[in-house]
């Protein structure tokens, strides 16, 4: 491949991620940083780049930032998923309840 050739699909670390994403359940989130971490690899900065470029066909409103923060730019349609996921939120907030919402990847 040459060095201005884009590869034509997702990497092995992009395939990781957007599976951990396709099995949070309805109702329940994790960070971009807990996605690094069930990954084993990466870090949030590196969730989120493959988020933006192939996230868009698994449960993308799903992934927050730590702080419970709707992905940047879509916050409007997050809000509406979590509404009708009954997600928890945090009173009087867009911000969703980590500790009621966070999904271990277990449970």
């Amino acid at each position: 491949m040459r060095d201005d050739e884009a590869p034509s699909g997702p990497d092995e670390y992009t395939d990781d991620v957007l599976s951990v994403v396709e099995r949070i359940p309805p109702g329940r989130v994790m960070s971009y940083g807990d996605i690094a971490e069930y990954v084993g690899r990466g870090g949030p900065r590196q969730v989120g780049a493959v988020m933006s470029a192939w996230g868009g066909g698994v449960p993308w409103w799903r992934v927050v930032r730590a702080d419970g923060r709707p992905p940047s730019g879509n916050e409007v349609a997050a809000l509406s998923h979590y509404a009708a996921e009954s997600t928890p939120m945090r009173p009087g907030s867009d911000r969703v309840d980590m500790r009621e919402a966070r999904w271990d990847g277990v449970s």
